[in-house]
């Protein structure tokens, strides 16, 4: 069964992902605000993903707020032991749905209580600190947020801790600080800025995890893989998360979907072959 979902990952004791993990952001209503359009269709997919041999959950209390973690439970609990659900903090929303920065240590700590309540858990798997913006890191310090993850990791609150939207620099401050398990940035065909990060957390057994697998190409850039997709007698989505499972060992995808189908279709493509001239198109994308 991992096979078929790409083979796992082990960034450390206790924690070994499946490849090809799940997204929940796109459970909540749109603008990831407000409860889903079809409740029974939302609790559907998340039992799928477990039926399919998921062990990888991506999360957060601000996406709904609460109402993607409530359907979590409510599908889920009592989780199978397999199974890993990552959380993040560092946001909050507002009433009127937009997102709030909230990184005070405090708050940060208050918003694992929060994940910890609301998913029916004694302790959290994986907390990613989110920093940066939805695209860029910011390359602030992050000493005083991290730490106070990290005492809560020490009280055996929090298992593991990773980072979102990071720069080299904060990776390295964060691992004077407490082990990293994971790193997510905004990383795909189009956008490789990343590149040496992703290779050196290789290099230290740390998951990197990239989001927006679709996000910020450029017409040409989609005509490109739309070409190398219909050449192949698939979808452009499919190719480019094949694409990235290709690219280094330690990738862990969370692609989303609300749709049982969709779930299975993004898991095929860990099936799909990339031959050469199609890796070779696709790798000139960047630029």
């Amino acid at each position: 069964m991992n096979a078929q979902l790409g083979g796992t990952i082990t960034p450390a004791d206790g924690l070994t992902l499946t490849r090809v993990g799940y997204g929940a952001m796109q459970l909540a209503g749109p603008g990831v605000f407000g409860p889903p359009k079809d409740r029974a269709r939302a609790l559907a997919v998340l039992r799928a993903v477990v039926e399919a041999g998921i062990t990888h959950i991506d999360t957060s209390d601000y996406y709904g707020p609460v109402v993607v973690n409530e359907l979590i439970r409510e599908a889920l609990h009592p989780y199978p032991e397999e199974l890993h659900i990552v959380t993040k903090v560092g946001a909050r929303r507002a009433a009127d749905g937009s997102w709030m920065l909230s990184r005070h240590p405090e708050d940060l700590k208050a918003q694992v209580y929060d994940n910890l309540r609301n998913l029916g858990l004694e302790a959290l798997d994986v907390v990613n600190l989110r920093l940066g913006t939805a695209d860029a890191p910011n390359g602030d310090s992050l000493a005083d947020q991290f730490g106070a993850l990290a005492e809560l990791r020490e009280q055996g609150l929090i298992r593991h801790l990773g980072l979102s939207t990071v720069t080299p620099a904060q990776l390295d401050e964060a691992l004077a600080i407490a082990p990293v398990v994971s790193v997510q940035n905004l990383y795909n065909l189009a956008n490789r800025q990343d590149d040496a990060l992703m290779e050196r957390t290789a290099a230290e057994n740390i998951a990197f995890v990239p989001y927006f697998p679709l996000g910020g190409f450029s017409p040409l850039q989609s005509e490109t893989l739309a070409k190398v997709a219909a050449r192949l007698e698939t979808s452009p989505q499919k190719v480019a998360l094949a694409w990235l499972l290709r690219r280094s060992p330690n990738i862990a995808l969370i692609p989303g979907t609300s749709s049982p189908e969709h779930l299975q279709d993004n898991i095929s493509a860990t099936s799909l072959a990339l031959p050469d001239d199609a890796v070779a198109d696709l790798d000139g994308i960047a630029g």
